[in-house]
Parts: C-alpha cells; sequence; structure tokens
C-alpha cells in the first residue's frame, strides 16, 4: 500500500475499535467511541487506489476475524434496485440467515421476492447488520458508489442517518465529481457528528511511483512516466505496462489512458475481443457459462480464450465465479466502443437465458430494457411486470422500467388505454421516489388528454374512472408541492363536470382533505361539497367511502374547533370503521389517518392511537406509504401528549424517512416539526436539538403560509422557548399566525397562545401577555377541551404569578393538572404540575407542593421527559422530598379503578400482566389481534394508565391485596 500508510492506520483504529467492542475487550470500550457504526468515505478519482485501499481493508477486516461483505456498483447497472447491496450480501454464508425473523423484509436484496415497503426494508436491514456483526464485528464495504441505484442511495442514506448501535464499519468508494449531489451532501452533512470520516486519496508521490516502477525502470524514464501520470497510479501502470511493450519512452507526449487501453486491445483475436465484449456489457451477470452461452463459443477453445485473457490481466475472475475486466475503467472503454447493435444482441441473448433458467421478470428487466429497440408485447410484459414488483421497494426503477415500456407502445388507438394506465402507474411511482413535478406533469398531460371512447360506453366509463383517479392523485401531488390552492381548484373542477356517485366520493374525500391545509380555503367552504359526497356515499350504499367520508369531515370540524360537530362525525366514523375488516379499509388508509387526527384533536387519545395503529398496519401491507407519515405522525403526536416521548420520537425519525424519500418539501416541514416537538420534551433544557431540527422544519417550510408552515413556525416558537430565547419565540408565533393568528389552527391555538403569554412576561410585556391569555381563556372555553382548558390556565396562572400571589397562581396550576389528567394527557399533567409545586411550598402549603413535585417527577421519569425531569430537578424540593408523604390511592380506590373492566377486559388485563403479547392473548382466547388490542386500550382509559407496563402493576397490586402507592403509572 505505497503512500497510503496514513489511511490505513486511520482504518485499522477503526477496525481495532469495532473488533473490540465485538469482543468487550477495553479497546473497544475506550473513551469517546459511542458505540455506533462508523462509515468511511473513500474519495478520490478513477485509478487513484480506491479499490486497491478497500481491498486492503477487507483483508485486514479477515484477519481480525471480523465478517466481511464486500459488493461494488457498477456503470451499466444504475436501475437494477439494491444492486451493490445484492452485491455485497452474495457473500455471505447460507446459514447466516437461519432463524432470522425479518427475512422477508430484507428479501429484495438478497434477490428473492418479498412484500415489504421499502421503508420497512430500511429497518430490517439495520437489524441485519446488527446481527451480522455478532459475535467478531462486520464490515460492509461498498465500491464506486457513485454507480450505485436510487434504491441503494436511499438505503445508506438511512443506515447513515440511522447509525446501528453495533460493531459495524461501513466503507464506501467513490469518485468525487461523479457523486449524486445527494449522496454527497448526506455524507458531507455527517462529517460534523462523527458518523462519517472521510479519506481524499492523492497521486503517489515520485517516490511511490519509483518504487512501484521497481529497479529495472532507468530514473529518467520513470520520472517521466510520473510526470505524464500525474501520479495516478493506474495510469501510471498502464504506461508502464506499454513501454515494457515497446512503446517509446523519448515521446514527447505520452498517450492518453483511453488510448493506451484501445491499444491494449487492437492486439486481442476476434474471438478473444468477442468474449470482452460480452462480460462489459453483461457486467454481474457475467458467469463462464452466460458469457459462453451469449458469444456461442463452448468447450476448449472458449477455455483457452479466457485463460488468455486473464494472463493478460484484461480478465479477472471475482467471487462467485464472475468474469469482471481489471478495473471499472476499462469496461467503460470497452463498453463504449462495443457496436451498439452487438450491445443489444447481448443483452437480447441474456435474457432470454435468464428467462430459460427461471430468473424473475425483476432480473431480467435490465436486459430486456437495453435489448428493446421496437415494439415487443412480451417485451413490454416483462417491464410492467418487472414494474410492479418493484413499485414498493425501488419505485425509482419502476418508474424507470415504465418509461422504457411507454417509449416502445404504439400510439394506436387499441393501446391507448393501456398507455394511461401506465403513464398513471408511472406518475405514482414518481410521486413515490420524489419526482414530484415530473409526476404532476404526466398527469396534468393525462388529464388534458380528451375522451376516446371507440368500445362503447363501457370503455368511456372506465376513462372517465381513470381519469378522475389521475384528478385525485394529481391533486395529492400539488398539496405535497405546496400548491393547495391548485389542488382544490382542480378537485372543484372536476366536480362541476358531473362525476358518477363513486366519483363524487373519491373527489370530495380529496377535497376536504386538502382544503384545511390551503391558506385560503378553510374547512367551512367545503363543508357543502363533502356533505355531498357524505350523501353520495350513503346512496351507493358503500359504508366504507361513508366511513371515509365522515372521517375527514371530523377531521375538518376538528380543525377549525366546532367541537360538537366533530365529536359526533367522529364517533359515527368510528362505529363504522371499527365494524369493517382490514380487507375493506385498504382504500381508506388516508381517511383512517384523518380519523385519527381527528380523535387526537378532540383528546380521545386511546381511540385515536388505535385507529392510526390500525391504518398504519393496513397502509403498510398494502404499500400506500404516502399515507403512512401521516398515520406515524399521528402517534406520534399522541404519545406526546400521553408523556411516552422515547416511542414519539421513534415513530417521527420513520416518519422522517420517508418524507426525504418522498421529496415533498411541505411534508418534511410538518415531519421535522412534528420531530422537534418529541425533542423538545425528550431533551433536558439548554439541548441545542430541538431548535436546530425546528430551524430545519422551518427552512423546509419556505415562504409559504399555509398549514404546513404555521404548524413549523409554531413548534419553532416553542422551541426558542425552551433554548432560553423568548424574543425569538414570540416573532416566530406572530410569524405562524399573522394577523390576528387566524392563521394558527383554531382548535390548537388556545395551546400556542400559552407560547406568547410565556415570551411576553418574560420579556416585560405584561398587559400583551394578559391580553393573550384572556384570549387563549375564551377560546379554550368555547372549545370545551381539557387539555386546551388547562393551558389556558397555565396561561392565566402566569398573570397572579408576576403580581406575587403564589397561591392563586399554585391553584391555577394544580386546576390545569387536574384538567390534563381529566384527557389522559401526561405530560402536561406533570408540567403542571411541577410549575405549581413551588408554588404551593410558598403559599406555605408545603405538603401540598411535595406532592404535587413527586407525583410530577414520577409522571416525567417514566414518560421519557428529559425537559420535565430538568424541571423537577430545578424545583425540587428542600431536603429532596423523597421521603415526604406522598397522597396514595388505597385499596377502596385501586377496586373502584377496576370496578369498570368488563369480564373480558379483566381476563385480558390479566394475560397483559403475565407479559404476553397482543398476538399471544388473540391465539389463547380464539380472537382477532384487534379484538384484543380494542380490549387493552378500553382499559387504559377506565383505569387511567397508559402503558401495558402501568396496567400490569395495577393488576399484580390487586393481586396482591396490598395498598397502591402511586408508581403503577410509571412505564
Amino acid at each position: 500500500m505505497l503512500g497510503r500508510s496514513v489511511e490505513v492506520a486511520r482504518f485499522d483504529a477503526l477496525l481495532d475499535r469495532a473488533a473490540g467492542r465485538a469482543r468487550g475487550t477495553a479497546r473497544g470500550k475506550e473513551s469517546g467511541d459511542s458505540g455506533r457504526s462508523r462509515l468511511v468515505d473513500i474519495t478520490g478519482e478513477a485509478g487513484i487506489g480506491k479499490s486497491r485501499l478497500l481491498g486492503e481493508v477487507c483483508a485486514r477486516a479477515r484477519r481480525r476475524g471480523m465478517t466481511v461483505l464486500r459488493g461494488r456498483a457498477t456503470e451499466y447497472e444504475r436501475q437494477v434496485p439494491f444492486q451493490v447491496f445484492t452485491d455485497a450480501l452474495a457473500h455471505l454464508d447460507p446459514h447466516a440467515l437461519n432463524g432470522f425473523q425479518e427475512t422477508e423484509a430484507v428479501a429484495p436484496l438478497l434477490q428473492r421476492s418479498g412484500t415489504a415497503d421499502r421503508f420497512g426494508l430500511h429497518r430490517s436491514t439495520a437489524v441485519l447488520l446488527t446481527r451480522l456483526a455478532a459475535p467478531s464485528g462486520l464490515l460492509l464495504a461498498l465500491d464506486d458508489l457513485h454507480w450505485a441505484d436510487p434504491a441503494s442511495l436511499e438505503l445508506l442514506d438511512h443506515l447513515v442517518r440511522h447509525p446501528v448501535h453495533a460493531p459495524v464499519v461501513l466503507a464506501v468508494t467513490r469518485r468525487d465529481r461523479q457523486s449524486p449531489e445527494s449522496l454527497a451532501a448526506r455524507l458531507t452533512r455527517e462529517l460534523d457528528t462523527g458518523t462519517v470520516v472521510r479519506l481524499g486519496l492523492g497521486p503517489l508521490s515520485a517516490r511511490d511511483c519509483a518504487e512501484l516502477a521497481g529497479p529495472g525502470l532507468p530514473p529518467a524514464e520513470t520520472t517521466a512516466l510520473y510526470t505524464a501520470s500525474e501520479g495516478n497510479p493506474f495510469y501510471f501502470l498502464t504506461l508502464l505496462q506499454a513501454h515494457r511493450g515497446g512503446a517509446t519512452p523519448e515521446s514527447s507526449a505520452p498517450p492518453g489512458l483511453g488510448t493506451l487501453l484501445l491499444d491494449e486491445l487492437t492486439a486481442l483475436a476476434p474471438a478473444q475481443r468477442g468474449i470482452v465484449d460480452a462480460v462489459a456489457v453483461l457486467g454481474e451477470h457475467a458467469t463462464p457459462a452466460m458469457v459462453s452461452r451469449v458469444t456461442g463459443r463452448s468447450g476448449t477453445e472458449f477455455t483457452a480464450d479466457v485463460h488468455a485473457l486473464t494472463r493478460r490481466d484484461l480478465l479477472r475472475f471475482a467471487p462467485q465465479g464472475l468474469l469482471t475486466l481489471r478495473h471499472p475503467v476499462v469496461r467503460t472503454l470497452v463498453h463504449e466502443s462495443t457496436p451498439l447493435l452487438r450491445r443489444v444482441e447481448i443483452h437480447r441473448l441474456a435474457a432470454r437465458e435468464l428467462a430459460r433458467a427461471g430468473a424473475s421478470a425483476a432480473e431480467r428487466a435490465h436486459h430486456v430494457a437495453q435489448s428493446l429497440t421496437d415494439w415487443d408485447p412480451a417485451a413490454v410484459a416483462v417491464l410492467e411486470e418487472a414494474a410492479a414488483r418493484t413499485a414498493r421497494t425501488a419505485p425509482a426503477s419502476c418508474a424507470h422500467w415504465l418509461d422504457v415500456a411507454l417509449r416502445h407502445l404504439p400510439h394506436t388507438p387499441e393501446h391507448t388505454a393501456r398507455r394511461r394506465e401506465l403513464v398513471l402507474s408511472r406518475a405514482r411511482a414518481l410521486a413515490a421516489c420524489g419526482g414530484l413535478r415530473e409526476s404532476r406533469d404526466l398527469l396534468q398531460e393525462l388529464i388534458a388528454t380528451p375522451r376516446r371512447s371507440p368500445g362503447g360506453p363501457a370503455t368511456g366509463e372506465n376513462q372517465d374512472r381513470l381519469r378522475v383517479r389521475a384528478v385525485v392523485l394529481c391533486a395529492l401531488v400539488e398539496r405535497h408541492l405546496g400548491r393547495c390552492t391548485e389542488a382544490v381548484a382542480l378537485l372543484r373542477r372536476e366536480l362541476a363536470r358531473d362525476p358518477a356517485p363513486a366519483d363524487v366520493v373519491r373527489l370530495g374525500l380529496e377535497l376536504g382533505s386538502a382544503a384545511p391545509q390551503d391558506s385560503g380555503t378553510s374547512y367551512a367552504q367545503v363543508r357543502t361539497e363533502v356533505e355531498v359526497a357524505l350523501a353520495a356515499a350513503r346512496s351507493l350504499g358503500d359504508e366504507v367511502k361513508e366511513a371515509g367520508v365522515l372521517a375527514v369531515a371530523a377531521l375538518g370540524e376538528a380543525y377549525e374547533g366546532n367541537m360538537t360537530a366533530a365529536h359526533g362525525l367522529a364517533r359515527e366514523a368510528a362505529a363504522l370503521v371499527d365494524s369493517l375488516p382490514d380487507n375493506d379499509l385498504t382504500a381508506l388508509c388516508e381517511p383512517l389517518a384523518r380519523l385519527g387526527w381527528a380523535e387526537a384533536f378532540l383528546e380521545h387519545y386511546p381511540d385515536a392511537e388505535r385507529h392510526a395503529e390500525r391504518g398504519l398496519d393496513i397502509a403498510r401491507r398494502s404499500g400506500q406509504l404516502y399515507v403512512v407519515p401521516h398515520l406515524l405522525l399521528c402517534l406520534s403526536h399522541v404519545r406526546v401528549q400521553t408523556c411516552r416521548i422515547s416511542s414519539a420520537l421513534e415513530l417521527a425519525d420513520q416518519a422522517e424517512d420517508i418524507a426525504r424519500g418522498i421529496g415533498s418539501d411541505q411534508l418534511l416541514a410538518f415531519v421535522l416539526a412534528s420531530k422537534a416537538a418529541a425533542l423538545v420534551a425528550a431533551c433536558p433544557p439548554g439541548d441545542p436539538r430541538p431548535l436546530a431540527v425546528a430551524e430545519e422544519a422551518v427552512a423546509a417550510a419556505g415562504t409559504g403560509v399555509d398549514w404546513w408552515a404555521s404548524t413549523a413556525w409554531c413548534i419553532f416558537g416553542w422551541a426558542a422557548l425552551m433554548a432560553g430565547d423568548p424574543v425569538r419565540a414570540r416573532d416566530a408565533m406572530l410569524r405562524a399566525g399573522g394577523p390576528e393568528l387566524q392563521r394558527i389552527q383554531p382548535s390548537m391555538r388556545p395551546l400556542y397562545l400559552e407560547i406568547l403569554v410565556t415570551a411576553a412576561l418574560v420579556t416585560g410585556r405584561s398587559e400583551e401577555a394578559r391580553g393573550w391569555a384572556e384570549r387563549a381563556r375564551k377560546e379554550a372555553e368555547q372549545l370545551r377541551l381539557p387539555m386546551l382548558r388547562a393551558s389556558a390556565l397555565r396561561s392565566t396562572a402566569h398573570l397572579p404569578l408576576a403580581q406575587g400571589d403564589t397561591a392563586a397562581a399554585a391553584d391555577l396550576f394544580a386546576e390545569a393538572a387536574a384538567e390534563s389528567a381529566r384527557c389522559g394527557a401526561v405530560f402536561w399533567e406533570a408540567h403542571s404540575l411541577l410549575l405549581g409545586a413551588p408554588l404551593e411550598a410558598a403559599a406555605g402549603r408545603g405538603r401540598d407542593g411535595t406532592r404535587a413535585w413527586l407525583r410530577g417527577r414520577r409522571l416525567a421519569e417514566a414518560g421519557g421527559s428529559g425537559l420535565l425531569v430538568g424541571l423537577a430537578d430545578a424545583t425540587r424540593p428542600p431536603g429532596d422530598g423523597s421521603e415526604a408523604p406522598y397522597a396514595s390511592p388505597d385499596r377502596a380506590e385501586l377496586t373502584l379503578r377496576l370496578a369498570g373492566l368488563t369480564a373480558r377486559e379483566l381476563e385480558i388485563a390479566e394475560l397483559v400482566a403475565q407479559g404476553l403479547t397482543s398476538q399471544a392473548i388473540a391465539d389463547r382466547l380464539h380472537v382477532s389481534r384487534r379484538t384484543v388490542e380494542t380490549h387493552v386500550s378500553r382499559a387504559f382509559r377506565k383505569t387511567g394508565v397508559s402503558s401495558r407496563t402501568a396496567l400490569a402493576t395495577l393488576m399484580a397490586r390487586r393481586r396482591a391485596g396490598s395498598r397502591w402507592d402511586g408508581r403503577a403509572e410509571q412505564d
């Protein structure tokens, strides 16, 4: 490894640390080691020695006993999904996955069929790497990543943003100037976090090149070759080989690299050149058997030519018996110099041989696409099947296969319907992988296509249905592009065309979903259209569609603060949804998200969680990934309110992965705002992470004045206030709300007004604070929701506190805690208790203050809230308070709390206490898992606990017949 001693030493340290962690040695536990995986980014120009360094690192890792997996991305297979990871995992021991429960989820990486969505695959891949790292560490080496396919890059992005907590080292090589911008940006961003270590390889020195040339070459000739190569080892060795082959060293201008390599090819016999061409074209399918078939040669002559080419070091045998050219630069040159029609023929023969061997459509698609020059129904059918198979795991590849199919589909009337379906499928794939604008353009073109119905009325109806599907998808894409006004206008125009009742429902559902996000349209302005859609669903007798419209209507009314109407609509929707089987709800994933959010805004947290979890399960199984972030964020919101902070943050992280994959700035702004909210609750006071994520959220929202931007700015205000910057917090809230705060969601405004009250008081604007507090009180009274009323009470409590009336302030904080407890808003209950505890003591009610502090502290610790634990530490009573009396419910209260449980709920609660999962309970009782979860949610609500651990503790106290000391609410 001439000239690379520094880089090798850096790798040695990382490998020693990983191997040491795997064995539990002191070397692996040295200070500064976070225990997370690290990625080494090896960069440099072609031929600089990146692959050579990677090979040396792999050898050193093997000597340490580590598992080593090495894969290479290839230039002409950039649409083969997960190609570089598949190449790496091909080196796995056949028994390595025995007993691995998530094999199906990572099946696409193993060239097997599977049903996982791509984001589930990402998470399962991290689990797989953790498994493979035991017992001695893992090195995952990925070469030539600048050529990696989009699915592989997305997976790597996930692994970089979510390092696995295992002794894993990832090493990648790439060319700087050819790397995709997204890859380079991600690796650069993570340099500061320490997740990524960059090793930039430069040219070798003159001394290194002289040593490479050996003692037989005169110094003057070595210097000439070094100068011509500029220290690039691959170019230097190629020049050296040419020189030894008879090139004149006196030449003032040594030939270029391409010329040298072409000269090397001209010496080959035609049969040998044919083999070299086939290897260059076949890439990952260049087995000796495949090369033999596509060249039409076999037997001893073929074997002799392959051996001759390996002796020339033009061909090499790679792992798994593949033939490769000695360097990617050589492959590029050979591939580009092979006549086009010859390349097409090799791909055609390869596709035929793979089909004969039983390969899947996805495996054949690359060669079919490269060999397709004219309309071929059988070939296009392969591309369509490959697209269908990759739609969920690799939508970019799906869009590519469909694009090839569409380019060869004749523009004739008999193919019109098929073309429209393929265009719609391609638009959907593009929308899923970040191509939102291209998707919208395709959909607008599809919508504008004049109706043709040569097949009669039935064909015309089919075209109308497809048009409506395109309109609904286009409106969804417009929403993700932040163009809600355009989405609303598009839907209204389609409704004016007098569509069929079923289409009225589809359009009404989307219109009701889009309107609240449009700064110029309130739900009240589309209420009539939603009511018409509801009537249409009922006229069709379609309970599924009826439930969907009811859910959308419930959210619309809840958003606007019409809580009486929202309560009624949510109850109706929930009753229908709960009565329908999962298969019937496949088309209702987004309405299920709407219902979950409506119930969250109505503070029906167990119901919101139950419906969101059900929707999430259905959405993932049916591949409706665009809905998944909304369901995840609904759950995250509920778990922040109910103080299950670790889970809330994990859900927001999952939503972030999908939002970045979709490429919607508006959705990303919402996701990052939700993540920032979870981080505010999770992090101790003064931690910079919540504000940093909130800043990224408002940056993603841009200059928009829609709901997405308003939400992002509100959370930014909260993060700024908790970071100790009330001026910035106040400015953010006014930016979010606009004149009279009208842009802030009405049903959440009292909570956000609390930020303004606090910021105003801290900055000396007492009259402004009084005005905001009075507005919060009035709006909360109109909404009649406990958590929002608690927020208004906290806002009001600041006013007497500012005047020194601690008793009045303490009473208001205590009332706020009680209101929060009524609806299960545990986070705000603890927050109110901890704010009020020192005031109770100051008012001469020390015993009450100690009780409040102890309960608040217990709730904070159980929920994993660093913010509240920090607040508890700051308000700790004298003498720690740990021995102070605590108002614990006695046996009578315990009995009362359990008395409301039905026999079945009590039976299931006992099984929960035994540690059984929902599925295990379902199997034992011969009921569905959903039925078990419903009973568990009801038990939570009736007993006032918020976790399975808490319920188990409650049941244990019941069995023991002892006093319950309040600790059952700890998770």
